[in-house]
């Protein structure tokens, strides 16, 4: 079942939220271990919220996700629960507080199962850089399912948990959504409230959610949507019903294909997928226009000089002193900060502190991180002269089906290029979301559709709108129907 679907048994009484989480925890037990989605579970704090959940619909009240179980990236802060964002540096940090996210959904009913597995403070495609070890695909245990938020798509793809939240800063909720059959939304940056969300690009990341489909990522965007006073990057602006939209028709939707997304590097066989779920919005009533954004090509250049300087500013924090990691017997202050970040931290956040350490440095700030902005801002011009003629934006997710573990772990160029086609959105600060339209040699392919600024409610309708016509997002991996 889908998270809308369980919310409307537990509201007729066909069933409890104890019987419903007892039913994931008893999956989780059974099939975590081969595929390292969980980080830690709570079975006696969901059994908890449960029953809470339970006495609420009883007394007639409470909302569409009351009761409803999901798990939470391990990147979110969880009062008085392990906060390690998939880092030894963070392996034994509880955190004293709970996000907003976590504060929301919990506000919606919601029962948290636990925390999954990610790639280190967010840093990876794959899911192959976490301190606790890589997460394997449903689909396929010998692949990867995609990264950061690797951890949130298996345990949702496998169904040991109906939904998960996530986090995209250069396309980590999208990309594995498409290497696992998922629904991934990234949300308009400013949506959703990053306070609580453990940073690691400010003005890149934003938290989102991975669902079966459509309807579930709408009604937890709406839960976890709106202004938060206590994040300066949260947008006041009002959240819309984006349940009650989705049943809009395509007639007349203008739909712009990017031609940067369909050239060379694009898999074929992952190309006529995607193609394929164009022809079929063309037979719904929408036009199909080609159009071409010549500057997003440069969008994956520009973010690994963006992000990698905002990840060394934001992770100066974590130096042995306050929390985290802490180095035995260091011998002096000095000592103490080299050894303490130089055993806590991973090779793929190493890389990236050094990289943005080098790109902020005196001789060098003009000309990588000032000229990098500079790129960014045509490429959000790009987007902004693509939206004066057409509604959405649609093109592949990934340009391949999900990869081995371990081929591209060694190879760090060909690693980052896995997000070519989402990080210009990030960039942009534009929603965007990934919903299944095929396979390939029996691996998820997803189609990848961007919107203007705070345009989710049309995105949502133009992906459900799909789903109407499609069975994509209910195919189960085999090994766990």
């Amino acid at each position: 079942m889908t998270a809308a679907e369980l919310g409307r048994g537990l509201r007729s009484g066909r069933f409890s939220s104890a019987e419903v989480t007892r039913h994931f925890l008893e999956r989780i037990d059974h099939s975590n271990a081969r595929l390292n989605a969980f980080v830690t579970v709570v079975p006696e704090r969901a059994m908890a919220s449960a029953r809470r959940a339970d006495a609420t619909i009883a007394r007639g009240e409470g909302g569409p996700l009351t009761g409803v179980p999901l798990a939470h990236k391990d990147i979110f802060c969880t009062d008085g629960v392990l906060t390690s964002c998939g880092s030894r540096m963070l392996s034994n940090f509880v955190a004293p507080y709970d996000a907003t996210v976590v504060e929301r959904l919990a506000a919606a009913g919601m029962v948290m199962l636990g925390k999954t597995n990610m790639d280190e403070f967010a840093m990876g495609s794959s899911n192959e850089t976490s301190y606790f070890g890589p997460v394997r695909n449903p689909w396929d245990g010998t692949r990867v399912p995609g990264g950061s938020s690797g951890g949130s798509a298996a345990a949702v793809a496998a169904r040991i948990a109906p939904v998960a939240t996530g986090t995209d800063t250069g396309g980590s909720i999208r990309q594995p959504a498409a290497l696992t059959g998922l629904t991934g939304l990234k949300p308009t940056y400013g949506r959703v409230s990053r306070y609580g969300m453990v940073a690691f690009a400010s003005s890149l990341d934003q938290g989102g959610v991975l669902a079966q489909s459509v309807e579930d990522a709408a009604l937890v965007l709406a839960a976890m949507a709106g202004y938060d006073a206590r994040d300066s990057t949260s947008v006041d602006v009002p959240v819309p019903d984006y349940v009650a939209g989705l049943g809009q028709s395509m007639r007349g939707l203008r739909i712009g294909v990017i031609r940067e997304f369909f050239g060379e590097g694009l898999e074929e066989d992952t190309g006529l997928a995607v193609r394929a779920a164009l022809d079929g919005y063309r037979a719904m009533g929408a036009t199909l226009v080609e159009l071409s954004l010549p500057n997003l090509p440069l969008s994956v250049p520009t973010y690994y000089v963006v992000a990698p300087a905002e990840c060394s500013s934001n992770l100066s924090r974590f130096d042995g002193v306050r929390f985290g990691h802490r180095c035995r017997e260091p011998r002096d202050l000095t000592d103490l900060y080299k050894r303490s970040r130089g055993e806590g931290f991973g090779a793929e956040v190493k890389r990236r502190i050094m990289t943005g350490t080098y790109v902020l440095s005196a001789g060098y700030y003009d000309a990588y991180y000032l000229k990098a902005q500079k790129v960014r801002s045509l490429i959000n011009a790009d987007f902004r002269r693509a939206f004066a003629e057409v509604d959405v934006l649609m093109g592949p997710t990934t340009p391949t089906p999900a990869f081995a573990i371990g081929a591209k772990v060694d190879d760090p160029i060909t690693m980052y290029l896995n997000d070519i086609y989402t990080i210009g959105a990030n960039l942009a600060g534009l929603p965007a979301i990934s919903v299944p339209c095929g396979l390939v040699e029996g691996l998820p392919v997803g189609l990848q559709l961007i919107g203007p600024h705070f345009s989710e409610d049309r995105l949502l309708a133009v992906a459900h709108a799909w789903q109407r016509e499609s069975d994509w997002h209910r195919r189960v991996p085999p090994l766990f129907a």
